[in-house]
């Protein structure tokens, strides 16, 4: 099947520039402080929807470092990469939102405030 795959130029090669990596089908587990932040951002998005959801919002806009473009996140995706996270020590491979509009999704940013805007309301009544 995987025939036609061109071979690994550096296959072999003690010298494998790639090799720091490691391999991509052994993660490194996270730290202690990953961990503990990636269980943060779970709870967040469980907030996050709850209040959101019932307003329209399908999920959350994010920034990729990677690429410099924005990604769109349902709720469910969102769980569902911080879970695998948090269980195996990286997201999971997903299709991104196929042409989702932006009108439907929220930055991080925007979520937090919201929340903090719900709590300080709350406090105050």
């Amino acid at each position: 099947m995987l025939d036609d795959v061109p071979r690994d130029p550096f296959a072999d090669d003690p010298d494998d520039p790639a090799a720091a990596l490691g391999d991509p089908d052994d993660p490194e587990p996270l730290t202690t402080d990953e961990r503990d932040e990636a269980m943060t951002d779970l709870a967040d998005v469980e907030v996050f929807r709850s209040l959101l959801e019932p307003q329209g919002v399908l999920g959350l806009v994010l920034d990729c470092p990677e690429c410099g473009e924005q990604h769109y996140f349902d709720w469910e995706l969102l769980r569902g990469n911080l879970r695998q996270m948090i269980e195996n020590g990286q997201p999971q491979v997903h299709e991104p939102a196929y042409q989702p509009n932006p009108t439907d999704y929220v930055s991080w940013e925007y979520a937090r405030g919201y929340v903090d805007g719900v709590i300080d309301t709350e406090e105050h009544h």
